[in-house]
């Protein structure tokens, strides 16, 4: 019996030892092993157009482009992975209806891409979704807009924006354009455990890498996105790789994907107090088009528009049915 104790012993200690070389490596090796290098990537002053303009908020330098005139103006929130670009094709039109703010949140477009260390415990998370609440609020204050007279248009994530500011600041939205908006919850939020594991210094280095491994995704993320994926053209394909040129842009979308998520909204958009059109695709992919249906039957008043042929992106797919959803939307803010 002694006998077979001491082995017991012996197989046990074995067995932690193991574990706890196995703990070190996983500690350890992450901060040693060489990266591939990201060389060549360029700052926002180099890559912004001859229309782009900055202005910081929150210590954020905010890449933003302004189009047409007016008292109504429509703040466009663009969806994860997208950037300002993302509205290139109704910018114009809708700049017939009033002023048109597009711009782009932290971690995507050229919009600066704040790291640990530049916002403090005191401090909201830049990227979590209370930080990109208080940054675009205090971008409309920064840029002058009537709060009577906002409307704003937020596709997918931007949609979830939207409602989470809609529902925190009502006297500052006049109305909400809803374009196959992510209020469902879940979404790309992480467990704690998930969170905290990739929110250490292990998972701060290798996340940039992993970032980077996903990047040839881009071109099967879009052919998903598009109802006619035979549709998108080189323009289209430039315009949404040109920030995946922007230094920092892996560490910041790692950053982005860790940052504290707020509460889902589903179950709170029958709080929503002014009007909301919503605007889909009946071949959405991304945010099934019943996703998009099932959010419009909770929000009191609401309007449903459904596309035909169009997948997850609208305003790129069928642009001018897009902008007379937003035409819509003018009538009813405008209404006296």
């Amino acid at each position: 019996m002694a006998v077979k104790a001491s082995r017991r012993g012996r197989g046990t200690r074995l067995l932690v030892r193991l574990l706890l070389f196995i703990l070190l490596c996983v500690a350890v090796l992450p901060l040693l092993v060489p990266l591939p290098s990201n060389a060549g990537l360029l700052t926002p002053a180099e890559l912004a157009d001859a229309d782009s303009r900055f202005i910081e908020v929150d210590g954020v330098s905010v890449h933003y482009k302004r189009y047409g005139s007016g008292d109504l103006a429509f703040v466009l929130l663009h969806g994860f992975g997208a950037s300002e670009f993302s509205w290139h094709r109704v910018v114009e039109p809708l700049a017939a209806l009033g002023t048109v703010i597009a711009f782009d949140r932290p971690g995507f477009g050229l919009t600066g891409r704040p790291m640990p260390g530049d916002w403090d415990g005191d401090d909201l998370n830049p990227y979590s979704d209370d930080g990109y609440v208080a940054l675009t609020v205090n971008l409309l204050a920064e840029l002058g807009l009537d709060p009577d007279k906002v409307v704003l248009v937020g596709h997918s994530a931007g949609g979830s924006l939207a409602v989470r500011v809609a529902l925190e600041y009502p006297q500052l939205v006049a109305g909400l354009v809803l374009v196959a908006p992510s209020v469902q919850g879940g979404g790309y939020a992480l467990s704690p455990l998930v969170r905290s594991l990739a929110g250490s210094p292990q998972g701060r280095r290798i996340g940039p890498w992993i970032a980077r491994a996903l990047l040839p995704r881009l071109a099967t993320v879009l052919d998903t996105a598009w109802h006619d994926p035979g549709a998108i053209d080189a323009e289209t394909i430039a315009g949404y790789r040109r920030p995946l040129t922007v230094v920092n842009w892996d560490r910041a979308l790692w950053e982005l994907t860790i940052a504290p998520k707020g509460e889902a909204l589903l179950e709170r958009l029958d709080q929503l107090v002014m009007p909301v059109i919503y605007l889909t695709g009946d071949d959405d992919r991304i945010v099934p088009t019943a996703n998009t249906q099932a959010a419009a039957a909770m929000t009191p008043g609401a309007e449903l528009v459904v596309l035909p042929q169009c997948g997850h992106l609208p305003q790129e797919e069928q642009p001018a049915a897009f902008v007379a959803a937003v035409r819509r939307m003018v009538k009813l803010v405008t209404a006296p």
